[in-house]
């Protein structure tokens, strides 16, 4: 896997993202970078700050976690980059001229965000990025297995087997299980077969690949509960995701899939853009 980019605020959950993403990266065999962006001030940082030397502040604080979290990196190299200008823009050009092949972003939830920029700019970053992005709550932690069992929901939408390759692509890289859920929004016969379908593609797909999987259906009122609940069930550490995703009347009040899913999954989640597919490999 190429460079993995994680935003950094200094908050405590961006630093918990960090220790995730060195986590990933020891089992992938990946650098890892921190992109912190000038373009708020936070007053309420784990770190001291002072707002005539912010940007000099931000290299010191950078320095201090370069020391106490360069000696966990395994087979890769742990760097920082500055950047000015808006949060969400600043993590994609960074990821665009490291070619990343992952972002990785910390989220509190809805109900808990701290008043750091990678709260409010979590979704942000997702809808933006030009690679696929994980965000993960500030109280996740990954197995020292690292990632064991990932759920991939298929719905009625072409989009939906885009992200089917990088998840195989992660599922090989971990020797993760794979847990397809086809996800029933409606009552009507075609729409159930094309669901089916779709599921069964996937399902041809990843065993071609020689990776443990299991299918489920479920009737869905709500998609994003219902890929939550299933994961929590299974036990899962990933659920993969489109940003744009099948809708319903229910997802279409509360606000888009994906949006919902950054929001409320207590499980770190996989967010792809349709109409890319993204390849992972270990080097």
């Amino acid at each position: 896997m190429k460079e993995i980019i994680v935003a950094i605020d200094f908050s405590k959950g961006s630093l918990h993202a960090l220790d995730y993403a060195i986590a990933f990266a020891n089992h992938v065999k990946s650098n890892v970078m921190m992109v912190w962006v000038d373009g708020h001030v936070n007053q309420d940082s784990v770190f001291s700050t002072d707002t005539n030397e912010f940007r000099d502040e931000a290299v010191k604080n950078m320095d201090e976690i370069m020391r106490s979290r360069k000696g966990m990196m395994k087979n890769g190299k742990l760097s920082y980059k500055l950047r000015k200008g808006k949060v969400y823009q600043e993590m994609a050009n960074q990821a665009k001229i490291n070619n990343a092949s992952l972002i990785i972003a910390g989220t509190h939830g809805v109900t808990g965000y701290e008043e750091f920029w990678i709260g409010s700019n979590a979704y942000k970053i997702v809808s933006y990025a030009p690679c696929p992005v994980v965000t993960v709550r500030y109280d996740f932690d990954m197995r020292e297995e690292g990632i064991t069992s990932i759920v991939l929901p298929i719905d009625s939408t072409l989009d939906t087997r885009e992200k089917v390759p990088f998840t195989i692509g992660m599922a090989k890289a971990f020797g993760a299980d794979i847990h397809i859920l086809a996800l029933y929004t409606t009552t009507l016969k075609a729409v159930h077969r094309k669901v089916d379908n779709h599921a069964r593609q996937v399902q041809k797909a990843i065993s071609d690949e020689g990776i443990n999987h299991y299918l489920e259906g479920v009737h869905a009122d709500n998609i994003t509960n219902a890929s939550i609940d299933y994961a929590i069930k299974v036990n899962a550490d990933l659920i993969a995701i489109m940003t744009e995703q099948e809708t319903n009347a229910s997802n279409i009040l509360l606000g888009p899939y994906a949006q919902q899913m950054v929001n409320h999954s207590p499980v770190p989640v996989l967010s792809i853009q349709p109409k890319e597919i993204y390849s992972i490999s270990t080097r």
